[in-house]
């Protein structure tokens, strides 16, 4: 037995409502025994907006905390010794500007006259700031795929040269498998994302060739761990060996410590159910097991969703039942006592080798592409992955792939768990817009208006050239801009980017099936009956860029013989009528995650109503609790869908049931 090693640190995914209401619950965590924070940012800092901004409706402090400016990010780490801590921030578009606002705070905390070398070299954690798994997963881009790497890339290069210890990406697979990658893809795309980035740092010339291997050494990636967690530790090791290839290949890195594998892990989400949702908390816990079972595979930093997130906000004891049960792992356990479990394991070693070489074989055919943001542009990574996720969808409804509570093991006893499902879940502050667009209001009143504007105006001139945007952010950062305002000098110089949805040329179902053969046949009939073939808008209203499940409404559908009409993500309800009246559709679906349903929905009916179109069945899915699904419908919604309904042909049935009941048909 070898001496016991340290435990991983430890941290909860947190930000809700506004920075003084996430401040408290930082040190409340840090209190319990967390060892790092991890900041959840609303979706209008996520993307470049205030609050006050028309996109930003609904959105503000749903699923994080809204960052408009300097004085929030004090509030938020009021009392929080930064050059003390370790913090992972999960920002990416905007990631530059938070980062200078985090370092700015910093410098203020260590006082005036205080050694500013020191305090940068004290700073320690991570931003997240991989921009390419966002055109393929989480849709919180802005800029396009050329600028938004150079964003990347200024970034790391001042980092490495500044802020040492920070990690200034995290090259993120998480989102990859949550969009349906199976194993193998998520190794290939995240290390030719990887690829991406450090060709970019390297032909940038911002960091000297010899200082090269440190950048290297500050790469860090975010993996997802998922249920088969032999496999997935079996990935981890693979993931260990091919980037150790790299590094040593492509970059010459020789330095083994520089080479190492660092990563930090969320475990899977998207096999979170809201059927028994208590079977969540076992599934965590083997998923957990993946990423820290393997001493020569073990994640540096671990967090754990709550058992409750397919229902809604996470309240901070469903949190702390999560920070236990790392803990039980970390200190009651003698995992970390021992030794590799599985060196030598010929099974393993197997596993290992066949995911290296499939994962081999896909990079080689990304980089004959030209490379990620190539293979992002042409929409095949996008392509692959919304197939692949059909694939498992299609597997689970099928029943071959076995989801316990779900499509097998249905009967339960009640839950006390979930008794009261409006107390089981935390609801984020109503006024919290209206409080977050007060702030606003207030800071730019209290700001030297032309200091900002001559800072803004030397962000948009160096934007132009070659500098590195970093001094230009800091000194933004400085002067009082807001986050809405950073963003909108770049979005004048670099312009917007809508990525492929990857739905037209994505696999379907492979086998139609009785069921699906049915609902074809009324999808048919009702479109004869109605002088034309059915046509179902997918929408996505406000920031929310997770669109898995649209991408998956939209295929199937396609599938079931409506023409489909889907425009990507992040549209406003005003564009979302327009398309559903210049499209002459016979359905609205709207698809909705962040928790902005009461505020985004209506709008669109609204909007429906003044067009004249008030009789359109409208179709809801989403993270939508049972109390609000009522509401909607008592506005005039037809039909909401929440995870419990897995089954896409069935929801299918659902679309046409409600366009037949709409136009008075049997």
């Amino acid at each position: 037995m070898s001496q016991k090693d340290r435990p991983w640190v430890m941290r909860t995914y947190a930000g809700h409502s506004s920075a003084a209401d996430s401040n408290a619950l930082y040190r409340t965590n840090l209190a319990k025994g967390q060892t790092g924070l991890s900041v959840a940012f609303d979706l209008p800092t996520q993307t470049g907006y205030d609050p006050d901004s028309a996109l930003a409706r609904g959105e503000v402090g749903k699923v994080g905390v809204p960052i408009p400016h300097l004085g929030e990010m004090r509030r938020l780490f009021e009392d929080i010794p930064l050059a003390e801590m370790n913090t992972s921030m999960t920002i990416n578009a905007t990631a530059m500007w938070l980062l200078a606002l985090y370092q700015v705070v910093a410098e203020e905390q260590a006082g005036e006259g205080a050694d500013l070398d020191a305090v940068h070299a004290a700073l320690a954690g991570t931003t997240q700031n991989d921009i390419i798994k966002e055109y393929l997963s989480r849709g919180t881009y802005v800029f396009p795929p050329e600028h938004s790497l150079r964003l990347t890339s200024d970034l790391i290069a001042y980092t490495v040269n500044n802020i040492p210890k920070w990690n200034p990406i995290n090259i993120c697979s998480y989102h990859l498998q949550e969009a349906g990658a199976t194993p193998v893809q998520e190794l290939a795309y995240a290390l030719c994302t990887a690829i991406a980035v450090l060709d970019t740092v390297r032909d940038s010339g911002q960091v000297a060739p010899e200082d090269f291997p440190k950048v290297v050494g500050r790469i860090s990636f975010f993996v997802n761990a998922g249920v088969r967690f032999v496999e997935e530790m079996c990935k981890m090791r693979a993931f260990v060996q091919l980037w150790d290839e790299v590094t040593r290949e492509r970059y010459g890195v020789e330095d083994e410590k520089m080479r190492r594998f660092r990563y930090g892990v969320q475990v899977n989400s998207l096999g979170l159910t809201e059927a028994q949702p208590e079977n969540n908390v076992q599934r965590i816990v083997l998923e957990m097991l993946g990423v820290t079972l393997s001493k020569d595979a073990r994640a540096r930093a671990v967090q754990l969703p709550a058992w409750n997130e397919a229902l809604g906000l996470p309240r901070p004891w469903d949190q702390q039942w999560s920070l236990r049960l790392q803990q039980v792992l970390a200190y009651e356990s003698d995992l970390l006592e021992y030794d590799d479990l599985f060196a030598g394991s010929h099974v393993v070693e197997a596993k290992v080798a066949e995911l290296v070489a499939g994962a081999r074989e896909e990079m080689d055919r990304v980089q004959a592409m030209g490379g990620a943001i190539a293979a992002v542009e042409s929409g095949y990574m996008k392509q692959e992955l919304v197939s692949s996720h059909a694939a498992r969808r299609g597997r689970i409804e099928s029943g071959e792939e076995k989801v316990v509570g779900v499509n097998v093991f249905e009967t339960t006893e009640p839950s006390p768990l979930t008794a009261d499902l409006d107390t089981a879940i935390q609801t984020a502050d109503p006024q919290a817009e209206q409080a977050a667009r007060r702030v606003v209001e207030t800071w730019k009143g209290q700001r030297d208006e032309r200091e900002v504007d001559a800072a803004l105006e030397r962000l948009a001139s160096d934007a132009k050239g070659s500098a590195n945007l970093m001094e230009a952010t800091l000194a933004a950062a400085r002067a009082g801009a807001t986050t809405g305002e950073w963003a909108a000098a770049l979005r004048g110089v670099f312009g917007e980017f809508r990525a492929p949805t990857g739905v037209s040329g994505a696999v379907g179902v492979a086998e139609a099936g009785a069921e699906l053969t049915t609902v074809r046949e009324a999808v048919r009939r009702t479109g004869e009956e109605l002088g034309g073939r059915l046509r179902l808008l997918v929408g996505k209203p406000g920031l929310d860029g997770h669109s898995n499940g649209a991408e998956q409404v939209a295929v199937r559908a396609r599938d079931a013989g409506f023409e489909v009409v889907y425009q990507g993500i992040r549209l406003t309800p005003e564009q979302i009528v327009a398309a559903a009246v210049a499209e002459d559709v016979h359905c609205v679906g709207l698809s909705i995650l962040s928790g902005s349903h009461m505020e985004l929905v209506p709008a669109v009916l609204d909007g429906l109503k003044a067009q004249g179109l008030g009789d359109l069945p409208v179709v809801v899915g989403g993270i939508i609790p049972s109390g609000d699904a009522a509401r909607l419908k008592d506005l005039g919604v037809a039909a909401v869908f929440t995870p419990k309904d897995f089954g896409l042909t069935e929801i299918m049935a659902g679309i046409v049931a409600a366009i037949r009941g709409a136009h008075g048909l049997d």
